[in-house]
C-alpha cells in the first residue's frame, strides 16, 4: 500500500476518533486528499457532490421514511401488535414472540432499524415487563428484533448497495425474506424454550376463532401495507420508487380517514420530521461518494483487490474475513455509512472469489444490521438504554443470546447461497 493510501486512512480514522460527524470526516479527508494528491481542481469535488444528491434511486428511501414516520405517529403499529399477539401470546413466552413478530411485520414496512426500535420499543418493554418478563430477556429481545427492519424489505441498507452495485433493488429485496424468516423462527425457539416451564409468567388464554377474526378484521388496513408493497413491486405494478410513494398516501389515507388518530393538522410535522431525516442521510450519502471518488482516483479498492488476492485463495475464507471485517466496522459505523464507504471497496473482489454480488449484498446488510446491537457505537443499545434507564454494558450483556442466534443465520446463508437466491431466480431478478 502507497504512503498517500496510509495517509488518507489515518486522516479518515483521526477525524472519527475526534468525535466529527462521519459526514464532515469524509468531507475533510476528500477535500485533503484532492489537495495532497491530485491535481485536480476541488471544482471536480462539488460537482460529485451535487450528481450525488440528484440520484432517483434516493427517492425510494426518503419516502419509506415518511412512511415509518406516519406509522409511529399513528395508530398502524399498535394495530400490528394485536395482530401479532392474536396469533402467539397464549403459546409459552408469547408475547415475547409477538414482539419479534411485530418487529419483522413494523420492518416490512419502515425498512430501518432505528425507526423499529423507536416505535416498538416505548410499547413492547413496558408491556414485557409488566406481563413477568426477565428485563434482561425483554431488552435483549426488543433491541436485537429490530434489526429485522433493515433484513426484510424494503431495507435502506440494500437500497443504497443497490444504487452502487447496479444489482437489482426488487432481486435484493427478495434475499432478505429467508433470513428474516430464520431469525423470527430461531428467536420464537428460543423463547418457547426458555419460557415453557416459567409458569410464573403471565400467558394469555387461547383466543377463539372470533376473537382473531375480530383482530384481524381491526388490524386489516395495517396488514394490508405490506402487502400492497410487496405485492405492487413484485407483480410489476409499479417500481419500488412508487412503491414508497403509493404507500406514503396509503399510509396517510388509512391513519386520517379510517382510524382516525393523525389529524390533518399533523401531515405537515410529519413531513417535516422526515424531511429533516432525510436531509441527515443524505448530507452522509454525499460525503461518502465523494470519498469514494477520491478513493477510486487513486485506486485504492485495486489495491486492495490485489493485497487480498496475493493472501486469500479459497472462497471460504474470503468470506470469512468479509463478515468478520464487516462486523468489526458495524460496531462503529451505521449501516449507510459503511455500504457506500465499503461497498466500492469489495465488489471489484466478489468476481475473483466467484460470489454474487446479490448474495454479498445481503451479507453486508446482515453484518452491518448486527452492529446496531454491538457496543461501543451500537445506536440501538443507546436508545433501549434510554427506554429502559439501564447502561451500556447491562443492554449489551442483555443482547448476546440474540445476537448468537442471528450470527448463526449469517453463517448459514453465507456458505449456502443458494438458500437465499432461489426467490430472486424464480421471480427472474438474478443479473
Amino acid at each position: 500500500m502507497e504512503t498517500s493510501h496510509l495517509i488518507i486512512l489515518l486522516i479518515l480514522l483521526g477525524c472519527m476518533a475526534s468525535y466529527i460527524p462521519v459526514f464532515m470526516c469524509l468531507f475533510f479527508t476528500a477535500v485533503l486528499g484532492f489537495l495532497l494528491f491530485t491535481d485536480l481542481p476541488l471544482l471536480l469535488l462539488a460537482q460529485t457532490l451535487l450528481r450525488s444528491m440528484d440520484n432517483f434511486a434516493l427517492v425510494v428511501v426518503l419516502f419509506f421514511i415518511l412512511c415509518g414516520n406516519i406509522m409511529t405517529a399513528g395508530s398502524i403499529v399498535e394495530k400490528l401488535i394485536k395482530v401479532a399477539n392474536a396469533l402467539v401470546s397464549w403459546l409459552p413466552g408469547g408475547l415475547g414472540m409477538a414482539g419479534v413478530l411485530a418487529c419483522g411485520l413494523f420492518g416490512a414496512i419502515s425498512g430501518s432499524t432505528v425507526a423499529t426500535v423507536v416505535a416498538l420499543g416505548g410499547f413492547m418493554i413496558p408491556a414485557l415487563i409488566d406481563n413477568g418478563y426477565p428485563e434482561r430477556y425483554t431488552l435483549g429481545l426488543m433491541t436485537t428484533s429490530p434489526n429485522l427492519g433493515v433484513i426484510i424489505p424494503p431495507s435502506i441498507g440494500m437500497i443504497l448497495y443497490s444504487m452502487i452495485s447496479n444489482v437489482s433493488l426488487e432481486g435484493l429485496f427478495l434475499t432478505g425474506f429467508v433470513p428474516g424468516m430464520l431469525i423470527m423462527l430461531g428467536v420464537c425457539l428460543y423463547t418457547y424454550f426458555f419460557f415453557r416451564k416459567k409458569t410464573e409468567i403471565t400467558r394469555l388464554p387461547v383466543p377463539s376463532f372470533f376473537e382473531v377474526l375480530k383482530v384481524l378484521k381491526e388490524g386489516f388496513w395495517s396488514l394490508m401495507l405490506p402487502l400492497i408493497i410487496f405485492g405492487g413491486i413484485f407483480s410489476g405494478a409499479f417500481t419500488a420508487n412508487e412503491a414508497a410513494v403509493v404507500a406514503c398516501v396509503y399510509a396517510f389515507f388509512v391513519e386520517i380517514v379510517i382510524h382516525k388518530s393523525i389529524r390533518f393538522q399533523q401531515v405537515k410535522q410529519i413531513t417535516v420530521s422526515s424531511a429533516v431525516t432525510s436531509a441527515t442521510l443524505l448530507i452522509i450519502v454525499a460525503g461518502a461518494v465523494c470519498f469514494g471518488r477520491l478513493l477510486t482516483l487513486e485506486d485504492i479498492p485495486g489495491a486492495i483487490t490485489q493485497t487480498v488476492l496475493s493472501t486469500i485463495q479459497s472462497p471460504v475464507v474470503f468470506l470469512l474475513a468479509m463478515n468478520m471485517l464487516l462486523l468489526f466496522v458495524g460496531m462503529f459505523m451505521d449501516i449507510i455509512s459503511a455500504t457506500m464507504i465499503l461497498g466500492p471497496v469489495f465488489l471489484p473482489m466478489l468476481d475473483a472469489f466467484n460470489v454474487d454480488w446479490m448474495h454479498f449484498g445481503l451479507i453486508m446488510t446482515v453484518n452491518l444490521a448486527i452492529g446496531y446491537c454491538t457496543p461501543p457505537m451500537g445506536v440501538s443499545l443507546y436508545i433501549t438504554g434510554a427506554i429502559a434507564n439501564k447502561s451500556l454494558f447491562y443492554v449489551s450483556r442483555a443482547v448476546i443470546p440474540f445476537i448468537i442466534i442471528q450470527l448463526l443465520v449469517l453463517a448459514v446463508m453465507t456458505y449456502m447461497p443458494d438458500l437465499v437466491l432461489w426467490l430472486p431466480d424464480v421471480m427472474g431478478f438474478r443479473r
